[in-house]
């Protein structure tokens, strides 16, 4: 699982550009995105997190969960490794699914270098502009 671990947390440290680095130790990776939240901009907008868990590695990105868009390209098989709608759980590295992966964590902070236009009570996550 150590492995693993290293791995996602190097896989978002490389794709997730631009992102800010609120917390990396035993406990996990935690990124913000470098713009405020829409709706409470005193608070960082979370943009994703490698955690290690007791038989698996769960992989958070908070861009796929309102945007239908980067859904819509993620495979069967990295589909496969979803639970809820913007974490993917890993026991052992996968070098495929890891570069999709990335890819998704690549045009996910695309998404979060700008700011967002967020409806309440709505999914999308849209681009200001």
């Amino acid at each position: 699982m150590e492995e693993t671990f290293r791995e996602l947390r190097a896989l978002m440290l490389e794709t997730a550009k631009g992102m800010i680095v609120a917390k990396d130790g035993p406990g996990g990776l935690v990124l913000h995105a470098p713009i405020p939240h829409p709706w409470d901009p005193g608070k960082p907008m979370w943009f994703g997190a490698v955690q290690p868990m007791k038989n698996y590695v769960s992989y958070h990105l908070m861009p796929v969960y309102g945007s239908a868009a980067l859904q819509a390209t993620i495979s069967p098989d990295l589909k496969k490794r979803m639970q809820g709608k913007s974490c993917f759980n890993f026991k052992t590295v996968d070098a495929a699914l890891f570069a999709e992966l990335g890819e998704l964590t690549a045009a996910g902070a695309e998404v979060f270098s700008r700011p967002l236009k967020l409806e309440r009570g709505k999914k999308p996550v849209k681009p200001a502009g």
